[in-house]
C-alpha cells in the first residue's frame, strides 16, 4: 500500500549525526530496492533528525546507513518550501550558456557549525523514485537547487568540503574545530551546548 508523504513526515524516531570522519559518509551507496517499512522508518527516522538539527536536506548517510534515500525540506529562489524524499538520485546541471554559477555559504549537518563559500549551479533538475517507487523529478532554483546537488553528493560518498580548494577546506576544518565543544558525539540525539 502506498505511503503519504504526510505519513513519512511525522512519528520517527531522532538518531544521531554521522560526521564527516566516518567511512560511510564516503562511500557509495546501495540502490533503494525495497520500497517497504523498513526504508518508510528510515525516511521517518530521517526527518525527525533534520527537523530537531534544524536543516534543509538530510542524506541516508548522514544517519550512518548506505542506503541511496535523500530528504528535503527547503525554499526555493522564491522562498516556496519544497518537501519530499528522493531514493536513487541523479541530478542534471546547466550547461554551456545556461550555466549560471551562484557563490553562497554552504555548511552540513554532518560537519556542524562550519561554512564556506561555495559556487554552485543556480538550478538543478533531480530524477529518482519517491518512498513509493514511483518516479518523481524535483526543479530546483536557488537554496533548493544547493540542496539537490549537496545531498545528492553526499549518495555518491561526497562531502562539500571535497568541492573546496586546500586552502578553504583548511579554513572550513578550523572553524569546525573551534565549534565542536558545542555539539556532543550524540548530537542531535543530546542538544547543541
Amino acid at each position: 500500500m502506498a505511503v503519504s508523504l504526510d505519513d513519512l513526515t511525522t512519528g520517527g524516531t531522532i538518531r544521531r549525526m554521522t560526521r564527516w570522519t566516518e567511512p560511510v559518509m564516503h562511500r557509495q551507496t546501495r540502490p533503494v530496492t525495497a520500497f517497504d517499512e523498513e526504508l518508510h522508518t528510515l525516511i521517518r527516522d530521517m526527518f525527525a533528525t533534520m527537523e530537531v538539527a534544524e536543516g534543509v536536506g538530510l542524506a541516508s548517510t548522514q544517519v550512518g546507513v548506505d542506503l541511496a534515500v535523500f530528504i528535503y525540506e527547503c525554499p526555493d529562489e522564491d522562498f516556496k518550501i519544497h518537501k519530499g524524499v528522493v531514493c536513487n538520485p541523479e541530478v542534471e546541471l546547466p550547461t554551456g550558456k545556461q550555466r549560471q554559477l551562484h557563490a553562497a555559504d554552504e555548511g552540513c549537518l554532518s560537519w556542524p557549525g562550519a561554512y564556506q563559500l561555495l559556487s554552485r549551479p543556480d538550478r538543478a533538475v533531480c530524477r529518482g523514485v519517491d518512498a513509493n517507487g514511483d518516479p518523481v523529478e524535483i526543479v530546483g532554483t536557488g537554496l533548493l537547487a544547493r540542496c539537490l546537488q549537496h545531498e545528492t553528493d553526499h549518495l555518491k560518498g561526497i562531502v562539500f568540503g571535497d568541492r573546496l580548494s586546500s586552502r578553504a577546506r583548511r579554513q572550513l576544518d578550523e572553524r569546525h574545530e573551534e565549534l565542536r565543544h558545542l555539539y556532543p558525539d550524540d548530537w542531535p540525539l543530546s542538544p547543541k551546548a
